[in-house]
């Protein structure tokens, strides 16, 4: 026998929301059933609002579950930071948008102050160009429900089956993926501004280990490198780093990097086995890069001294050369080359100067090194690779180190934060001669932890180049 629908204990309908008496089985507004609502469930807390606790349920039975993955001293995971998720800024230092952000105004234009702190510089007076990251929004694609049955027929992905193919060599757009991507790096479509293959390198070799990253405030990473190992005619090792930072303020000083550290690291991969002197193959490498830079400058129609190269792709460049007896230097800009003993209680030194408006003040005897640093014109190159170079003067030195160590190369990205050779030590893992990949890891991250306000390139190299790094490379 059916059961009489009982009163309902609610105060309003749940159709109408008229108020409702507790006899009620039905509304007397709109007629809803009331007897069709469901009971509110029990409720039982944890703990009573009294103080005491309730009859709990029978305990459930244990579950073997996996360890849990361990995530260091402190139980709490490293924070993981993406460039991406950081504002940037323009060559001049100015706040960029975020390329991301649905707001993003475009393209403002604006020029940037000809000496910037942290980076390599153009003296005051130099052009620039400069070019921004343009905005996107972020498409939304339906997915259709699988059919059922094993044997059902997968469709294709609306998110991709109606896009055209790119041609061969061509890429699509990682945000629309319908539009190509042109040569610099933009999708024609849309506009998004595509990542970046440059933004964090790594290479290890074995007896030398380089790592670059954009940075955290940087729009892309303007620094290259080049590592290498070959043999001497007498079949002993030589091991190179080559290291260049962009000139900012120049335009694609990217590509004038790239071009200048893979024309030094050629250069000196021909002429050591050979039998050329280190030094004087480090000087020719040089040579061989500010050829291949100058060979970027396009011609223009401004007038001026230097009006065919008005602007022109620059960098700067410095390299090590390690041999088992013997390390080279060799540079033009302000990046630099730092030389800290495997023993610590050694003295740890600096093996570069700069070419900067401050080493030229300390130079000179006007200003000391502290007074030099701390003015605003202090990173102003004095001299660089590119077309509009007033002049070229290589700088080798040859230096035959008493004791092992390891040789940091470095741009300015990483000494900004650690500028004395004490300082850099200090950063410098201990067993960075046997870890030059972790130690080169471990310094970009010290210069990121400080602000990351650079690009940052670092490469480390063991002294004395161990017999198993022989080889070319």
């Amino acid at each position: 026998m059916s059961q009489m629908p009982q009163p309902t204990a609610l105060s309003r309908c749940p159709s109408c929301e008229e108020p409702l008496d507790a006899a009620d089985r039905f509304c007397g507004a709109c007629g809803y059933d009331l007897s069709t609502v469901a009971a509110p469930p029990q409720d039982h807390p944890t703990i009573a609002m009294n103080g005491t606790s309730p009859d709990l349920p029978p305990a459930a039975p244990s579950v073997d579950w996996p360890r849990p993955r361990q995530t260091g001293s402190t139980d709490t995971p490293a924070p993981v930071h993406r460039a991406a998720d950081i504002p940037g800024t323009d060559s001049g230092g100015s706040e960029l948008p975020h390329p991301e952000h649905p707001e993003h105004p475009g393209h403002p234009q604006g020029d940037p102050a000809a000496v910037r702190p942290g980076g390599a510089k153009r003296p005051a007076g130099q052009p620039s160009g400069v070019r921004f990251d343009r905005p996107s929004e972020p498409d939304e694609y339906p997915l259709a429900p699988p059919a059922d049955g094993p044997d059902r027929e997968v469709p294709a992905d609306p998110r991709t089956g109606d896009l055209p193919v790119p041609a061969a060599g061509a890429k699509l757009c990682v945000a629309c993926r319908a539009g190509q991507v042109d040569t610099d790096g933009y999708c024609e479509n849309c506009g998004h501004a595509q990542p970046r293959e440059r933004d964090h390198m790594e290479q290890e070799l074995g007896a030398v280990a380089a790592v670059s990253d954009r940075g955290l405030r940087h729009h892309r990473n303007e620094d290259a490198f080049a590592v290498s190992s070959t043999a001497l005619p007498d079949g002993s090792p030589a091991v190179v780093a080559i290291v260049c930072d962009g000139v900012s303020s120049a335009t694609r000083p990217d590509e004038a990097s790239l071009a200048a550290s893979h024309a030094a690291n050629e250069s000196l991969l021909a002429a050591l086995p050979l039998g050329t002197h280190p030094q004087q193959a480090m000087h020719e490498a040089i040579v061989a890069a500010s050829e291949a830079v100058n060979a970027l400058a396009g011609p223009s129609t401004a007038e001026g001294e230097h009006a065919p190269h008005v602007n022109a792709p620059a960098c700067t460049i410095v390299g090590a050369l390690v041999t088992p007896s013997l390390l080279i230097v060799g540079w033009v800009g302000d990046s630099r080359v730092y030389w800290v003993p495997v023993d610590r209680t050694s003295t740890p030194a600096r093996l570069t100067e700069d070419d900067s408006w401050a080493a030229q003040m300390v130079a000179a005897g006007l200003m000391n090194e502290a007074e030099a640093y701390a003015d605003e014109r202090a990173h102003a190159i004095t001299g660089w690779l590119g077309a509009d170079a007033y002049e070229l003067e290589p700088h080798t030195v040859s230096f035959k180190p008493d004791r092992p160590g390891v040789v940091v190369v470095c741009t300015d990205g990483l000494w900004n934060y650690a500028e004395t050779a004490e300082e850099m030590a200090e950063a410098v893992p201990l067993d960075a001669a046997e870890r030059p990949l972790h130690s080169a890891r471990v310094l970009v991250g010290h210069a990121l932890d400080g602000g990351g306000h650079d690009n940052v390139t670092v490469a480390v190299l063991p002294f004395p180049a161990p017999s198993q790094g022989a080889g070319s490379a």
